[in-house]
């Protein structure tokens, strides 16, 4: 009984940090606003290895496009040392402002908090083989953001039981840049 209501408060106070956190009400996010160019700034992750060099989550966004129910994502990844482009659609699912796709397992995102014009902040949860991780992603429209949007994302990170030291800030570890094509 102890356990459940321990287990009920750590939901409520995530809930309630969420709702405080959240710069629109999930109904009235206007996905319309996030298409065009994005930048990585900063990654977290409750499973390291995943967002280190190499791992698969370490992915450095360039563009969103919003399509009809869902999020077009043009982004790179560094495999073995070598860049490569990737494009993945993400589909809306039955809930509010939920999104589904496949990569590296299955994966269930929302947007935590966005002014469209500055930056986004999304949180993902992976699922594969039994197993679960969580992500959580800020991008900028611009190549860096001043550390109060990096200090606001941490806290962020936190509140959803992700600590400092799996956060990692794109912004000072380079960029993954393509080899110019023979």
């Amino acid at each position: 009984m102890k356990l459940l209501l321990l287990l009920l408060c750590l939901g409520l106070t995530l809930v309630c940090g969420h709702a405080e956190e959240a710069s629109f009400e999930r109904g009235n996010l206007d996905v319309d606003k996030l298409n065009g160019d994005w930048f990585s700034i900063v990654v977290a992750s409750n499973k390291r290895e995943k967002i280190e060099e190499n791992g698969s989550m370490r992915v450095f966004m360039q563009h969103i496009d919003v399509l009809e129910n869902s999020l077009g994502f043009k982004f790179r990844i560094k495999e073995n040392g070598e860049c490569r482009e990737l494009y993945l659609v993400a589909y809306k699912t039955p809930e509010d402002g939920e999104y589904f796709v496949e990569y590296d397992g299955g994966n269930t995102f929302t947007i935590l908090k966005t002014d469209y014009d500055r930056y986004v902040m999304f949180h993902l949860v992976n699922f594969k083989n039994g197993e679960t991780f969580q992500l959580m992603e800020l991008y900028g429209r611009t190549k860096d953001l001043s550390s109060d949007f990096k200090k606001k994302f941490a806290k962020l990170c936190e509140a959803h039981g992700i600590t400092r030291d799996n956060i990692i800030d794109l912004t000072k570890t380079g960029s993954c840049i393509l080899s110019s094509w023979i």
